[in-house]
């Protein structure tokens, strides 16, 4: 695929000037420094009512279950620990026990990966009211790209109050403590989900250089197209690129998230901070968000609402770029692909109209020629028909004409030059998991 450079090449000495090879070649006399790494996320949602215009699917209460979800790393290492999320809770959440394995298919796990996962010590905790609770490290040599279970039981009546709506992956519910079982979909009373329940984070232990691509986005990012279970979200498609250079990728995608305002999420400012500056080791974050700021208004997600203007979605822009600059992360914008005929036969068949496509068409504009960015990836010029610019290329369609399907999301995930996310190319040898 043609890529799109946007940027002279001068402007990558703004990106970190040490890799994670470069520290890897580190006089070997010194003794080793290591750090913590973000290499997996799901942004926390505030769970919706019955109302909402989609089910949230998970249960209102869970009672004394354990939720068992799987989830993708990025870049591996020696140790790993959790970070739960009662971000929206409105009371304490009690974890009962907890535990950490590799996965195999299914809800099975690779039972001599087992480890017990502590909080201060402590076997048990609580997760306050609008906070996160981080577990302690455990000893459990994980590969890049490796494949964890984390399993919760939470042992009295716990009301659901935070979630990641749009998973892409199957989680189990099911009864009593059996964080420590072989498998559990074949437990009886077993539920599914394909949301995230309590996890929001997976960090390894990484060496002091390591450094995470988080990327901001709405639902093309969170995946909502890409096949079920099978990491094929173009940031999962990034990630399988960086690590072998020792680069995280971190997805901070919500489905039905916008810039400006909340949607089925937090707005992109509120969040920024929480998702992605505050996230270990993230020196990169590529923006795609503004979308459902311009396409919700005047839909069944938001009737009365007007649309922002050019001006509005730009300054939303330039704040998270200021924020991003202040803590010395590198912002690359990535320009809003097209949705002509978007959502057909749907309560929001309204989605696209020829006046939203020209104010997406105005904000690509900006993002390309404005200088506010250190990069740009083109992704319109990517993923557009060029018989019909206005369109999803067919073999990038997911066929719902606003979210790629698995080749559209590699082909946008391999579009990207490296170069224009981190400094050192040079690939590492692929960390590679040593049991004890």
């Amino acid at each position: 695929m043609q890529r799109f450079p946007i940027l002279p090449a001068t402007l990558l000495s703004l990106a970190l000037s040490t890799s994670p090879v470069q520290a890897a070649d580190a006089d070997p006399a010194t003794p080793p420094v290591s750090t913590w790494l973000a290499s997996w996320t799901a942004s926390p949602q505030a769970v919706w009512g019955a109302e909402f215009l989609f089910p949230s699917n998970v249960p209102a209460v869970l009672h004394g279950q354990t939720v068992r979800q799987a989830a993708r790393l990025s870049v591996g290492g020696p140790r790993v620990r959790i970070v739960l999320s009662n971000a929206y809770g409105k009371v304490p959440l009690r974890i009962g026990s907890a535990t950490v394995a590799l996965a195999e298919s299914g809800s099975a796990i690779r039972p001599d990966s087992l480890r017990t996962l502590t909080f201060s010590g402590q076997p048990s905790a609580s997760v306050a009211p609008g906070a996160p609770l981080v577990s302690d490290p455990v000893d459990l040599s994980v590969p890049d790209l490796a494949r964890l279970t984390v399993s919760i039981h939470l042992p009295q009546a716990s009301p659901v109050y935070t979630f990641h709506w749009d998973g892409r992956e199957t989680a189990w519910i099911a009864p009593h403590d059996q964080t420590r079982a072989a498998r559990i979909d074949d437990a009886p009373c077993v539920q599914t989900t394909t949301a995230r329940l309590v996890l929001s984070a997976i960090e390894v232990e990484a060496a002091p250089a390591a450094q995470a691509v988080a990327i901001l986005g709405d639902s093309i990012t969170d995946g909502a197209s890409a096949s079920l279970g099978m990491d094929t979200r173009w940031p999962d498609f990034l990630a399988r690129r960086l690590a072998p250079h020792g680069v995280a990728v971190i997805n901070a995608g919500i489905s039905g998230g916008r810039l400006l305002s909340d949607g089925m999420g937090e707005s992109a400012l509120s969040r920024f901070e929480r998702d992605v500056l505050a996230q270990p080791g993230v020196r990169t974050v590529i923006i795609l968000i503004g979308i459902n700021d311009i396409s919700w208004p005047g839909t069944a997600f938001a009737p009365r609402e007007q649309r922002p203007t050019l001006e509005e979605l730009t300054s939303g822009y330039a704040q998270l770029i200021a924020q991003a600059r202040s803590r010395g992360v590198r912002v690359v914008g990535a320009t809003l692909t097209p949705f002509e005929d978007a959502l057909p036969a749907t309560p929001l068949s309204d989605y696209y109209q020829l006046d939203k496509d020209a104010l997406r068409q105005q904000v690509n504009a900006w993002i390309r020629g404005s200088g506010q960015f250190d990069a740009v990836l083109d992704f319109d010029a990517w993923a557009r028909d060029p018989a019909h610019p206005r369109r999803l290329l067919p073999a990038y369609d997911s066929g719902d004409h606003l979210h790629p399907g698995d080749a559209g999301n590699r082909a946008l995930a391999e579009g990207i030059a490296l170069s224009l996310l981190f400094q050192d190319q040079s690939p590492r040898p692929a960390y590679r998991a040593v049991l004890k």
